[in-house]
């Protein structure tokens, strides 16, 4: 049996050690397990055929010393069967291993965790004996004492019980924290970017797999743990592990069809239902308990201090298919889907709370609730009222079900308005109209069962869920790219033959004169009749949808409204005054119940960003606008209106974009500008009195400004955070971040503690001007560089296009949304930055991450060799921001494989072509040389990564398979080609159909994304 020829290996080590040995043994029997699957589904010939493939690479993932025209015939020669179940296989393989370090590196957190806890209490205890720090410094050094020399520490993940052990050991002010936590917001907004290949369908048997061995590890727990030598249990296991991926190898990896907004909606909800909805509880009480052990006196934040947001179904920036229609839907959609985890919830309560009058005292108020509910729902007391004559919670408890029930049918209804009528006649006492109304209920049961000194830990989460997500689960943001807003200004202006000059031929302070004009009025712009274009209705209806939605799910459904590519003051403008038309803003009150966010992309714009925002911020109606209106009204007028509960007063939210300012200027220029901004925008808020919120576009890759988060967030401007985040997650970050509860409630908490780590200990190392002034330097270096090749190299666009699989994965059928802004010319301005990331990584270049980098490091090093080496050196120690770039750009060095990119130029390069690809190749090549070389002088180290084990071990685990998935790849993209090239001349040599053809280059496709755990 397998289980007995790994018993040896096993009783080596105890399972739940955290060494690389038990990581190992897993690999070793799922490989088996591979192997096992294909032999019986595919014969001996094809794991013969596989193996021989896996031999063209090293373990470390170099093609070896075999002669190059061996490999290609190999390649060549497989029938396209053959290559595709080939692919098949590999991609599988790559599965099935990112499941098993997934399940590692949630049992390692586990432990990790562990022993972190561990260690503050044995901290905490000499700290009570009187071991106390001796230093009270606050500041630049506190920076030091945390950062250097605690990478041992920060390994373990930055967790809570790391983190306030050590704000106790470096004397931080209590006052201080307390300030902090009082305003801890982190928002984590979940995106429909399509970077996401995988299939919804096998990310549930990757779900299963993943129970599976957590079973596994149980199993095999217990009978290690009764000295047994073998275990009935873990072999049924190990035998539903063979079935789970026989049915897999017979599922079809790619997407039937291309996902309707309404399938993205359900595809990224689904970690609300599986995970997030049960795991947030967790970590507010992991917060609680290490502020309890550190600082008993510090009152914790409110629960919703990480709240979550959601684009899916709400943006509509180059995406047609999200309409108001969907938009809706999606609304309904979230709501149903909590209704559903309450009403679970509650059944799960009536069996736990069975307290009896007998044996428990009940307050009067609860007596009195349990009267009201009567005459509002006889039905339910009739039906009940014998059966629960004693137990009140139960029979309160049946109660709200009923009205969660109803709630939901209601919803239901709205969402399918054609499907009929609601079976039950809506009162306002039998259904609820918030989520507010459903916690208040809960926290009666509460309040009398700590009465009675009793404690309900499922009552106590149901009760922080109903905080947390209300009845809207996440809040759903829009986002809509300026132009259109522009467009439908300049459309309803000219209708209406208002202004002497069109609109569009305004300047720029002629806009915003006369949009201050509009914004004061109440008279009405757009006629209740809308004989304008489709684009213009459906822009001015987007508007009044977000009005209806408020209306109907309370104003917390969306608040937000995002305007991609913001230019100028005016942007922001035309979002208000088309707010003001749908009933968003008063200009009698100059309150609105929505948030406009500019989003500034590209380099020119982050440059602007502050000149855009100081003039926003001097503009009287819009500075009132930001205060809620109410502080800024007479004291007669404030008596008439409530205070404002919109929005909080006088924050201001700034998205800044890694993606396309990538695109644009290159990994170092775009991280440095985006970093320069933030600092800029904190000091022109600061004199205004505003707070601001910045909020990350981060995507999953490198070149769109991914990574890991905790670093990420401590490398951002010092006095920039205070507390305040807002993150895009996306694609397949989604599935490595929340896939796993373990795995879920680590990241959000190395999430916060980096937020308050970060807003607390700032170190005063960005603030140094000549530091700032070389670093100023080497991006304005990088930037020429990687724009002299991407823009300015005659050659390069075609080179792109020829030797990556760019037009291929403009097919895959992953996103609801195009590939590209705009239809026609296919340039990269078109292009979005996902495709040309995602093209990158699968041809092993990953341009975007790192070229132009070595450049300006070099140009730098050459004025004082020695000095300047030392200087970089004390930077990577001491300066996060500058320690991120070198880390980033070192592990995405470690992942380029230039023989297998060389591969793809020669032989997907037209033989006219040969010779100018080559070239650019040649300058590519001397690029990542020069930088690998000067990474690792800066590191110390004499191989990339030799200083992150875990992540070195992850690549490596990799990069010994992926090589022949390369070069099939490289094969059918070729194949595919040529029988397009034949289809134009009208003459086709082919055995198989383009169709055959393109069904293994996109599979292709599949398995390198998932081998490099990565794809835009």
């Amino acid at each position: 049996m397998l289980l007995e020829s790994l018993q040896s290996t096993v009783e080596e080590v105890n399972i739940f050690s955290t060494s690389d040995l038990f990581l190992r043994q897993r690999l070793e029997l799922v490989e088996s397990l591979w192997e096992s699957v294909l032999k019986a589904e595919c014969g001996l010939e094809l794991v013969d055929l596989l193996k021989k493939l896996r031999k063209i690479s090293s373990p470390e993932g170099q093609v070896t010393d075999q002669p190059k025209t061996s490999i290609n015939e190999l390649i060549e020669e497989l029938e396209l069967n053959e290559a595709i179940r080939a692919t098949r296989a590999f991609a599988l393989y790559f599965q099935l291993i990112n499941i098993v370090e997934q399940h590692y590196e949630q049992r390692d957190q586990q432990l990790n965790r562990r022993s972190t806890y561990q260690e503050s209490e044995k901290a905490r205890e000499n700290y009570q004996k009187g071991e106390k720090s001796t230093n009270g410094l606050v500041g630049a050094d506190l920076l030091e004492k945390a950062l250097v020399g605690e990478t041992k520490s920060q390994e373990k993940g930055g967790t809570f019980h790391w983190l306030f052990p050590q704000l106790k050991r470096l004397n931080v002010p209590p006052q201080q924290i307390q300030r902090l936590l009082e305003q801890l917001d982190i928002r984590l907004v979940f995106t429909a970017h399509p970077t996401e290949i995988v299939r919804h369908t096998i990310r549930l048997k990757q779900r299963r797999i993943a129970t599976l061995l957590r079973r596994l590890d149980q199993a095999e727990e217990a009978f290690r743990g009764m000295g047994l030598s073998s275990s009935w249990e873990a072999e049924s296991i190990i035998e539903q592990l063979n079935e789970e991926i026989r049915l897999w190898w017979r599922t079809d990896e790619l997407h039937q069809f291309k996902p309707s907004v309404l399938d993205e909606v359900d595809y990224t909800l689904h970690y609300f239902d599986e995970v997030l909805c049960s795991a947030l509880p967790q970590l507010s009480q992991r917060l609680q308990q290490a502020l309890q052990d550190n600082f008993p006196r510090i009152k914790p934040p409110h629960n919703t201090f990480c709240r979550f947001g959601s684009w899916v179904g709400g943006d509509r920036d180059g995406n047609p298919f999200v309409t108001t229609d969907v938009t809706w839907r999606t609304a309904c959609y979230q709501r149903n889907l909590i209704l559903e985890k309450y009403l679970a919830a509650v059944e799960d309560l009536t069996e736990i709370l069975s307290s009896s009058l007998h044996w428990s005292n009940v307050s009067q108020d609860l007596l009195d609730s349990l009267e009201r509910d009567r005459v509002a729902m006889p039905e339910i007391y009739d039906q009940l009222a014998i059966r629960y004559r004693q137990e009140p919670y139960r029979l309160k408890l049946a109660y709200i079900q009923k009205r969660l029930e109803h709630t939901r049918d209601r919803n239901n209804h709205l969402a399918n308005p054609e499907q009929g009528q609601v079976l039950v006649e809506e009162t306002p006492e039998n259904i609820y109209h918030s989520g507010v109304e459903f916690e208040a209920e809960l926290q009666l049961i509460k309040r009398n069962l700590e009465e009675t000194g009793l404690k309900c830990q499922a009552l106590e989460n149901l009760i922080f869920q109903a905080q947390m997500f209300g009845f809207t689960l996440t809040q759903l943001d829009f986002r809509q790219e300026s132009s259109r807003h522009s467009e439908t200004i300049q459309t309803i202006a000219s209708y209406l033959n208002i202004l002497p000059t069109p609109y569009e031929e305004l300047s720029e302070a002629e806009k915003v004169n006369w949009l201050v004009g509009e914004l004061q009025t109440r008279r009405p712009l757009i006629p209740m009749e809308m004989p304008f274009d489709e684009k213009t209705i459906e822009t001015v209806e987007t508007m009044r949808m977000l009005r209806h939605l408020q209306q109907e799910f309370g104003i917390e459904i969306c608040q937000t409204y995002i305007i991609s590519m913001t230019n100028d003051v005016s942007d922001v403008l035309e979002v208000l005054l088309l707010a003001k038309e749908a009933g968003l803003y008063d200009p009698g009150t100059s309150t609105t119940t929505i948030r406009i966010v500019p989003l500034f992309e590209t380099v020119d714009d982050l440059k602007r960003a502050p000149e855009i925002m100081e003039a926003l911020f001097k503009l009287p109606l819009y500075r009132t606008a930001l205060a809620g209106g109410y502080d800024y009204l007479d004291e007669d007028k404030k008596e008439q209106l409530p205070p404002p509960q919109l929005q909080p007063a006088n924050l201001q939210e700034i998205m800044v974009g890694y993606s396309d300012s990538n695109k644009d200027s290159g990994f170092l220029s775009s991280n440095w500008e985006i970093h320069k901004a933030q600092k800029s925008l904190q000091k022109i808020a600061e004199p205004h009195n505003l707070a601001l919120r910045l909020f990350h576009g981060r995507g999953g890759s490198v070149g769109r400004g991914g990574g890991p988060a905790y670093a990420a967030i401590l490398a951002q401007p010092t006095g920039t955070i205070n507390g305040r985040i807002k993150i895009t997650e996306q694609g397949e970050v989604l599935a490595s971040k929340y896939s796993l509860p373990e795995l879920a409630l680590y990241n959000l908490e190395t999430a916060t503690t980096a937020v308050i780590q970060g807003s607390l200990l700032g170190s005063g190392f960005d603030d140094i001007d000549p530091w700032n002034g070389i670093m100023e330097e080497l991006a304005s270096s990088a930037r020429k560089a990687y724009r002299s090749l991407i823009y300015e190299q005659p050659d390069f666009l075609d080179f792109f296009l020829s030797v990556t699989p760019i037009p291929e994965i403009s097919q895959l059928q992953i996103s609801s949304r195009p590939a590209r802004r705009k239809s026609g010319k296919k340039d990269l301005s078109t292009l979005r930055a996902i495709p040309w990331v995602f093209s990158w990584t699968q041809s092993r270049f990953l341009l975007p991450a790192w070229y132009g980098v070595g450049t300006a490091l070099e140009g730098f090093l050459q004025q004082e060799p020695e000095e300047n080496l030392k200087l970089f050196k004390y930077f990577y120690l001491k300066w996060p921001f500058f320690k991120m770039v070198i880390s980033k750009v070192e592990m995405t060095l470690s992942k380029v494989d230039l023989q297998i990119a060389h591969h793809y130029v020669k032989e997907l390069s037209d033989p006219e072509d040969i010779e100018r690809f080559e070239k650019v190749f040649e300058r590519i090549s001397e690029e990542y040389h020069r930088t690998c070389e000067i990474i690792l002088s800066i590191t110390g180290q004499p191989k990339l990564l030799e200083g992150d084990a875990g992540l070195q071990r992850s690549v490596q685990l990799r990069n010994g398979t992926i090589v022949p998935l390369g070069f099939l790849q490289v094969s059918l993209l070729k194949r595919l080609r040529q029988y397009t090239r034949q289809a134009e001349s009208g003459v086709i040599h082919f055995r198989y159909s383009k169709e055959e053809l393109l069904r293994g280059a996109l599979l292709t496709i599949n398995g390198i994304a998932a081998g490099m755990r990565n794809t835009g």
